[in-house]
């Protein structure tokens, strides 16, 4: 099961933004455009299921179509866990992965409205009561280069980040209702003090390859972004989700880490790509460590990622019926912004790809 980020369709290359599906399939019989948009969303469950095929015995999808402030069809085929017969549902929470990156870049661009810095604020200037001693080599970069991936920052923190890892706090349940997943102390420190303690070993070694030069796809990048923000707000990344876009954008089901229940199906598992087998949302190998909320740890259900999504599509200087909300249309237009074709490197190996703030 996968969520498609919102920066792969938005204004990629080889992507046109379009408001709904020329398919019939998705369109009631008899009904006009205008209709439509007073209706509830065709189901789209045997649409997905036809996609899934045989298939659905062993995976799960969960889809909804977009035209304008609505959601107009919305659809589910499969099952939550391979191997059980519980069927996925369109109020199942879905792990967002690294689609929390584009919320993250979100929160940092609020920040910039607000004057708390700027895209072109560095490293330096940033931590530098916060990080010594720091690699001079960061001193110059900026925070648009961390959230491009082209600041040389690595794939995944090491060092400290491995011994935080051994001692995180099992996931709590998840709880009905509106209530949010609360991450736990842990006995190393708040998440905003484990955040920093990474930005500080990070920081305090040189840079994989030259900042600038190469697009470098990084979640401790993004770890690092969070620090910023918990710097500069004295507010934890969790918090601030919640506070400017979960409750402004009327995200209700929003949380963090797996969602579900230790040792039972109530909402969908994840899977190893190693070996494809499903992880029990309250084992260690489904875990990721909490400070990794601000790269990847965000959960709700499709109709709320919607929103965010929403957001994102009205907002776009793409859009003839571009509209504000949240941020101004300029920073819609800077989030936006396709940069040239760069160099992607993972694990050794090379690849053209263009970039975006979050891109995943």
């Amino acid at each position: 099961m996968a969520v498609v980020p919102f920066c792969e369709c938005v204004r990629r290359p080889g992507y046109e933004m379009s408001e709904a599906p020329k398919s019939n399939a998705l369109k009631p019989a008899g009904l006009s455009d205008g209709e439509i948009e007073d209706s509830a969303p065709v189901n789209a469950d045997a649409l997905l299921q036809s996609i899934l095929g045989t298939g659905s015995e062993h995976f799960g999808i969960v889809a909804a179509v977009l035209r304008g402030e609505r959601i107009i069809a919305q659809g589910v085929a499969g099952v939550r866990k391979r191997g059980t017969a519980e069927r996925i549902t369109i109020e199942d929470r879905l792990h967002l992965g690294s689609c929390t990156k584009a919320m993250t870049a979100t929160l940092v661009a609020m920040l910039v409205e607000g004057g708390n810095l700027n895209w072109t604020t560095t490293l330096g200037e940033l931590f530098a009561d916060k990080v010594q001693p720091m690699n001079p080599a960061w001193e110059q970069v900026t925070l648009w280069q961390v959230l491009t991936h082209r600041c040389g920052l690595r794939f995944d923190p090491d060092g400290l980040a491995r011994v935080f890892n051994l001692f995180r706090a099992p996931y709590a349940n998840l709880r009905s209702g509106a209530e949010l997943m609360r991450p736990p102390r842990s006995r190393l420190g708040t998440l905003p003090q484990q955040r920093l303690e990474i930005a500080r070993q990070a920081l305090s070694r040189p840079p994989s390859i030259p900042p600038g030069t190469k697009f470098i796809y990084s979640n401790e990048g993004y770890i690092v972004a969070g620090a910023v923000l918990e710097h500069l707000t004295g507010r934890a990344w969790e918090d601030l989700m919640r506070e400017r876009l979960f409750q402004p954008l009327g995200i209700s089901t929003g949380g963090f880490g797996p969602p579900g229940t230790a040792g039972k199906t109530d909402q969908p598992w994840g899977h190893s790509s190693v070996i494809g087998k499903p992880l029990d949302p309250g084992s260690p190998a489904a875990q990721f460590p909490w400070y990794y909320g601000p790269a990847g740890l965000a959960h709700m259900t499709i109709t709320d990622w919607a929103k965010f999504i929403r957001l994102h599509l009205r907002g776009d200087p793409a859009n003839p019926h571009c509209q504000a909300a949240l941020l101004k249309l300029e920073t819609f237009a800077e989030l936006h912004a396709v940069g040239p074709t760069t160099t992607y490197l993972k694990g050794g190996v090379g690849i053209a790809r263009d970039h975006l703030p979050g891109h995943g």
